[in-house]
């Protein structure tokens, strides 16, 4: 027995309930902002490490301590009893989370950087009467914080869909009587299940919590929902696990959520709810992720700009305002800067660009629910993919037909294919593939002449089907070996092994007995056969004597037991998924554009790498995941860093994985999956991908759904991603050095003049102006050298482009403010430098686009998507002719000569010319551009 105090320790619920606080306080806003703390993915958690403990004590133990440790009895538990630990315990569901409130969300969609900005935005907007603009500022906000606060309360709710598969009545043995305490069974709803209980179970029944085995007869489990794979695992109550043993494969622990799929027997519920193996994977979803490198980016920006505002805005304020005395006007040129500062179309730049990558994947036959996730798309450099349906056809194709030595023997082939074509219980996939081989290759085998007289269906306990077939051969084929009354049995290797006493020796044309020589030989030339990925099926046969009248396996006369025996082994038929004719092609295209692909698998090691090995997956790196178990922190994130085949995972493995490449690895990871053992590592990567056929839990976890199971598609959205990531560069990059570039001159001019260069009206008017003419920026083209390598936002990139780019700008300002001066001789005349100063900055900033959108000299080695070149155009026209106009005589603008625009031409040019060199210089420097 385990000490009092370890078996608390084992068995105590965690009572601690997992809130989400209302944000009141401003401390908690920005400690949300600044958060990003990041989870180490290769230790279990404190939750995890008590589950394993405990399941581990259970499998060890006699089944009559196993009573001991949960406090139960053989008889099973009273219903008061029940009862009472139904109320200590709470329901029998998994872990139940607390899930915030709509206003919650609500109010945490509302308060991020994005919004606060737009905020502010249009709050400058109606303090300067301009109405219109700030109606739009609202309006994005309010799009803005629908859409993230639908996707979340959406989101939210998806694990609770985990528990509705689980909800079933159980068959429990409980004890009632006041003196006399006599055994009942009754059923019980699966939420009313509590430790201590002894459930009974039959084919097709769920396991309602973790169950030690007390008693069980020709026991099969289905354990799919927890490893993924479609294979059964046979169970026993009568053993005595070690540690050594995997979780998944004790062979006395019966797991919640899996199911029976044939025998019966009865175990005692050792662990319920939130207590259970199952918790501890889906307790993980919905978990909030923690911001990527482009929304710490975007933080950044706010940050910056909130500091620049603070400075420049006050000085430019007391500047204007001790020249001109005129508080209410200083204010509101102040006002006006600080809404010119700031990037107004950043949120509908990004949203667009987003949207247009969308549709682009709709028309490739991807369903994007998740806006963000093409950008991810962009950033992936790591796909964790799954073999089966992804690589492979999913589904099976005859290889070969061995005898017991590895020959090729056409009777072999013969019997399995007259097995399959004459059984009728029901068809497998193995069978089509048996019956294809044959007609495709050639082979005339004439079943006609061969009546059916009986069938044993195939059944998970003995897992193989038998078929008693006879010939209607002419008299003179009575002596061939195929005349007669057969029995055809094919099935599990180890079944067929089972019921055989011969093996048929094809070199020498004989029978013989069976050996164990015979058998060693066999399952050697199985494992051989499994290493090299193929599936493998026996095939035996054994001569009925033709009696008159005996023509049922029920009959009298025979049954099964006694007509499955003493068979002749014949040999082995072997199979194989084969791999997609596109995935070698699609994972040569991901590879070239900087995405590595790793295999993350609940097959086999063996299959897993030769179906690796035919789509070009190196397999030099492999590990399973029992032996990743086996390993310490850092060894695990180095294996997990160099493999590139990973099987036998079960889900919480697969998680570990997927954040062991996030956190330590500090990749963008991409996974593909369709299963429920999935769900855990589609909630955790950065890009989530299902497929429309499947399971729920799956797609509501995915960000993108594919409506064909083809890798190609997926090379598709990492070029969309990378396109839609480039262009929103372009305008962050173009619009942090324009706005702050003209600010500073803005500051320069103010002090130089000692009056307003631009009135708050016009200084809007500009800013309005240039800001339309960015829309077009989602329409631009990339550069294909652009699109070859992941994108990802770089921690200093901002900052140092700012810095080297930024003077460049100002000082073509600062450039045609002293022509102004020096030519003109016009500082007293305000509307004249008014309408200098409004088409060169308008001028500066529409352009400033041609000269940051790509590496190449622009207009000569490079030339802008028609869509970005015609908002040019368009935007510098409406700006020079603005001041010949009458709207532009009520701004209070002017016309100005013709030797102005000369120059400004020049200046351009002169802008260019340097702004080219800067760039060749920040290439050479930082190796990378956008």
């Amino acid at each position: 027995m385990l000490p009092h105090s370890i078996r608390q320790t084992l068995i105590q619920k965690s009572n601690a309930p997992h809130r989400q606080r209302f944000p009141l306080s401003v401390f908690g806003f920005f400690k949300r902002l600044f958060s990003a703390k990041k989870a180490d993915g290769g230790s279990r958690t404190e939750e995890e490490e008590r589950v394993y403990s405990w399941l581990y004590t259970l499998a060890r133990s006699d089944k009559n301590l196993v009573f001991e440790y949960v406090r139960s009895t053989e008889r099973g538990l009273s219903f008061t009893e029940a009862e009472r630990r139904l109320n200590e315990n709470g329901p029998n569901v998994l872990y139940e989370h607390t899930y915030p409130k709509w206003w919650h969300l609500l109010w945490s969609a509302l308060f991020h950087p994005f919004n606060i900005i737009l905020i502010f935005l249009s709050s400058l907007s109606f303090i300067t009467d301009d109405i219109g603009n700030g109606c739009i500022m609202l309006t994005l906000v309010f799009i803005s914080v629908s859409l993230r606060f639908c996707q979340e309360y959406s989101s939210s709710k998806a694990a609770m869909k985990l528990s509705e598969f689980l909800r079933c009545p159980i068959k429990v043995q409980r004890c009632a009587g006041r003196f006399v305490q006599q055994e009942l069974v009754v059923q019980v709803d699966q939420r009313d299940i509590v430790p201590g209980d002894i459930v009974i179970f039959e084919p097709g029944d769920l396991f309602p919590g973790d169950v030690r085995l007390l008693s069980s007869k020709n026991l099969v489990v289905s354990q799919s929902s927890l490893t993924g794979e479609s294979w059964t695992t046979d169970k026993t109550a009568d053993v005595r696990e070690s540690l050594s043993t995997p979780l998944l494969d004790l062979k006395n622990i019966c797991f919640m959520g899996t199911n029976v799929v044939s025998g019966s027997g009865t175990g005692l519920v050792i662990s319920t709810g939130s207590n259970t193996y199952m918790n501890t994977m889906f307790s993980k979803i919905g978990k909030k992720k923690p911001p990527d490198e482009f929304e710490y980016g975007l933080r950044w920006i706010f940050y910056v700009l909130v500091a620049i505002m603070l400075v420049v805005v006050t000085v430019i304020f007391v500047a204007d305002y001790s020249t001109s005395d005129d508080l209410s006007n200083s204010i509101i040129f102040a006002i006006s800067v600080a809404s010119a500062l700031t990037p107004q179309m950043l949120p509908l730049i990004i949203n667009t660009c987003l949207a247009k990558g969308a549709f682009a994947m709709a028309r490739d036959r991807c369903i994007v629910k998740s806006l963000a996730s093409i950008r991810h798309m962009g950033s992936m450099d790591i796909l964790c993919i799954d073999k089966t349906g992804t690589l492979t056809m999913n589904r099976a194709i005859m290889v070969n037909h061995f005898d017991s030595q590895g020959i090729m023997q056409e009777k072999v082939l013969r019997f399995a294919f007259l097995n399959s074509y004459f059984k009728t219980d029901q068809k497998y996939p193995l069978d089509d593939a048996i019956l294809a081989f044959v007609y495709s290759n050639g082979f005339r085998f004439q079943p006609s002449k061969w009546t059916k007289i009986d069938e044993i269906p195939f059944d998970f306990i003995r897992r193989r089907v038998s078929v008693i077939i006879e010939t209607e051969s002419p008299s003179e084929d009575r002596q061939s070996q195929l005349f007669g009354r057969f029995m055809v049995t094919k099935g599990a290797l180890e079944e067929v092994l089972r019921v055989c006493s011969f093996i048929e020796n094809f070199y020498n044309n004989e029978v013989s007995k069976f050996s164990s020589d015979d058998y060693n030989r066999i399952l050697a030339l199985a494992e051989g056969l499994s290493n090299e990925g193929l599936r493998i099926i026996g095939v035996a046969i054994k001569k009925l004597e033709m009696q008159t009248g005996e023509t049922s396996i029920g009959g009298s006369k025979t049954s099964e037991e006694n007509v499955e025996t003493d068979m002749v082994f014949l040999g082995v038929i072997t199979f194989y998924d084969p791999p997609k004719d596109s995935a070698e092609q699609a994972l040569w295209r991901l590879a070239e554009k900087g995405v590595k692909a790793k295999v993350l698998t609940g097959d086999s090691l063996s299959l897993a790498m030769r179906v690796c090995r035919e789509v070009g997956i190196r397999t030099t790196h492999v590990i399973t995941g029992p032996e990743l178990d086996q390993l310490d922190q850092e060894t695990f994130h180095e294996t997990v860093k160099r493999a590139t085949v990973l099987a036998r995972l079960t889900p919480i493995q697969k998680l570990r994985v997927v954040e062991s490449l996030q956190t330590i690895g500090n990749h963008v990871v991409g996974f593909l999956g369709d299963g429920i053992n999935d769900s855990l590592a589609l909630d955790a990567a950065n890009v989530s991908i299902s497929v429309d056929s499947g399971v729920a839990i799956a797609k509501d976890m995915a960000d993108i759904i594919l409506l064909e199971k083809d890798l190609n598609v997926l090379v598709a959205g990492v070029e969309h991603g990378r396109l839609t990531f480039g262009n929103t560069m372009k305008y962050i990059k173009t619009s942090v050095i324009a706005n702050i570039g003209g600010v500073l001159s803005l500051l320069i001019a103010t002090l130089m003049l000692k009056f307003e260069p631009l009135t708050s009206r016009q200084l809007l008017t500009q800013n309005f102006l240039y800001s339309v003419g960015q829309i077009a920026i989602p329409w631009d083209k990339m550069e294909e050298d652009y699109e070859k390598t992941p994108k990802k936002w770089a921690e200093r990139g901002l900052p140092m482009f700012i810095l080297w780019n930024n003077p460049v700008c100002t000082l073509c300002d600062v450039g045609a403010l002293l022509f102004i001066y020096f030519y003109y001789k016009a500082f007293g005349d305000q509307k004249f430098c008014h309408s200098a100063w409004f088409i060169e900055g308008l001028l500066m900033q529409t352009l400033i686009i041609h000269l940051v959108r790509t590496e190449k000299i622009p207009f000569v080695q490079d030339v802008a998507s028609w869509p970005v070149i015609c908002s040019s155009v368009v935007i510098s026209a409406i700006g020079i002719a603005l001041p010949f106009t009458p709207i532009g005589k009520v701004m209070g603008l002017t016309s100005l000569p013709l030797s102005y625009f000369g120059f400004l031409v020049v200046l351009f040019l002169v802008y260019f010319t340097i702004g080219q060199v800067v760039k060749r210089l920040y290439i050479l420097v930082y190796k990378r551009w956008l």
